[in-house]
């Protein structure tokens, strides 16, 4: 596989996590999703899961079995978000390596095809997800408010280069809203 396509999201939100909705999993086929953690659940030092996330979780619950998957070490600060959201997790993924993903995808007894692996990076997220054969998904990094996007300089390094070697990153070329219920 070449790079651009190891690098090159299935779909891509607009915006967080939060606008992926039961009819857009249902809608690509999915029994299942990988989430990632760090800024893509919750910011990175936050420790525990806001009430529009544990109703998120409530909510597409019901269309997908979900598994935590984490490149963080903490399982202080790990094991409380998936305690608070009542998920199963495996922390030091170390993505892009496949080694926990495929451990998920054998605790929830899903093929990978049938899976979205769903996070904020390229280069982790998405490219364990291709690597393994899963659908992917990126989603706009969840960001504590007092920080600004711009101050991601890894995630637009990444999203340059991935462009750079022809993978289609931008937005603004396969923007995918939510769908209402």
């Amino acid at each position: 596989m070449r790079w651009n396509n190891l690098l090159q999201p299935d779909l891509i939100l607009e915006g967080s996590v939060l606008n992926l909705t039961p009819g857009m999993i249902q809608q690509y086929g999915l029994k299942g999703l990988v989430l990632d953690v760090d800024e893509t659940l919750v910011p990175i030092r936050v420790v525990s899961a806001s009430a529009e996330l544990q109703n998120w979780v409530k909510e597409i619950r019901q269309v997908a079995t979900l598994y935590l998957v984490s490149n963080n070490l903490s399982e202080i600060r790990i094991g409380n978000i998936a305690r608070s959201l009542d998920l199963p997790y495996y922390l030091g993924a170390a993505k892009p390596s496949r080694r926990k993903i495929k451990a998920a995808l054998n605790a929830m007894n899903l093929p990978a095809e049938q899976v979205a692996m769903v996070g904020d990076r390229l280069f982790t997220d998405v490219l364990a997800g291709n690597r393994l054969g899963m659908f992917t998904i990126l989603v706009e990094p969840i960001v504590h408010p007092d920080v600004a996007l711009r101050s991601h300089p890894v995630r637009n390094f990444e999203v340059w280069v991935s462009e750079f070697m022809g993978a289609s990153i931008s937005p603004k070329k396969r923007r995918f809203t939510k769908l209402h219920k």
